[in-house]
């Protein structure tokens, strides 16, 4: 009894520490990685490195009170721009504001009223911009949202993540084009993502309020790339260009709507391997900002360079024949500017 009890303790004298050593190789074997990984993310993520001025042209960026929207607002007012963010929670953007411009130094940004689920906000918020702005440079259509399984619907009567994902952005560039084509040479920039390859827009049912949300989210995205391209091909010679692009996986709060559990795992992975918001706005500044970009339209980037697209959304048909069910989707009246051709 005595020798088993020894044989035990000297089991456990060997075993305890190898167990804790191999566990503590491992651990820092995972961190090791996970900061490898996040160094090759940090300098793959294609940082816009021009110092390119914005200084007497206005723009206007959806959903900036956080995550890229926010930096990418930020990185323009820093170069001078006067930025009109446009915001669903304006208690929010104000304090956003404040601190965008005791960082910056510059005053000229605004807050403006839009929620890009209501048609009738987004009606709202452009008629004061047509009335009260003499130009406009750049449209940045960054605000994006994405629910995972809760089903809803904007106060229209359309599935929330297409209503503020496209059908919004689609609406407001309508009620928007004219100042836009007056301002030219002007810019038009979607911030899509590379996640539309996980879904198809379907031409027969362009609201699909029975589908899962977090599946439209990916819909959202195609739908995104294929509004661009065909707006693209319709402002060709006005002097007005779109371009839509993926930043990146992004540690951002698109994705705070994910329930427990689900959201505990997904913060790991945000953490260790997303971008952050200040490098995922990168690209979105380059299409607003680069100068080698004028004249560029129809295109799709990624990492602050051009990027390849799939058959499918490449597909220009479809993309004609999205715009015209968006056109009745969004309900345009007979004395809304048109972009035609």
């Amino acid at each position: 009894m005595i020798v088993a009890e020894a044989w035990r303790a000297d089991i456990l004298y060997w075993v305890v520490p190898i167990v804790t050593i191999l566990a503590a190789i491992a651990a820092l074997g995972l961190l090791t990685v996970v900061y490898l990984v996040r160094v090759y993310a940090k300098y793959t993520c294609g940082i816009f490195s021009s110092t390119s001025r914005m200084d007497g042209k206005t723009v206007i960026v959806t959903g900036c009170t956080s995550g890229i929207g926010l930096e990418t607002a930020k990185e323009l007012v820093k170069r001078g721009a006067k930025v009109l963010m446009a915001c669903r929670d304006l208690e929010k953007a104000e304090k956003v504001r404040e601190k965008i411009v005791d960082e910056t130094k510059n005053t000229k940004v605004f807050v403006k009223k839009l929620d890009l689920s209501s048609f009738a906000s987004i009606r709202s918020f452009a008629d004061d911009i047509n009335k009260t702005e003499p130009k406009l440079d750049v449209l940045i259509h960054n605000a994006g949202y994405a629910n995972t399984f809760k089903k809803l619907q904007s106060e229209d009567g359309i599935e929330l993540t297409m209503a503020t994902n496209h059908y919004g952005p689609f609406l407001l560039t309508h009620l928007l084009i004219d100042l836009l084509k007056k301002s030219q040479p002007s810019r038009i920039v979607v911030v899509a993502s590379s996640l539309y390859r996980l879904g198809s827009v379907n031409l027969d049912n362009p609201n699909p309020i029975s589908s899962l949300p977090g599946y439209l989210y990916y819909v959202s995205k195609e739908a995104n790339i294929l509004f661009t391209r065909e707006l693209a091909r319709r402002l060709e010679g006005t002097g007005v260009t779109a371009n839509c692009l993926h930043p990146g996986l992004i540690d951002s709060g698109i994705w705070k709507s994910v329930p427990a559990p689900l959201s505990w795992g997904l913060a790991i992975i945000n953490k260790c391997f997303f971008k952050t918001p200040a490098e995922g706005c990168q690209t979105s500044v380059m299409l607003a900002v680069d100068e080698t970009l004028t004249g560029v339209s129809g295109k799709y980037f990624s990492d602050c360079r051009e990027s390849t697209l799939s058959a499918a959304v490449s597909d220009m048909g479809k993309a004609r024949k999205w715009w015209e069910i968006s056109e009745k989707m969004v309900k345009l009246e007979e004395n809304d500017p048109r972009i035609s051709v």
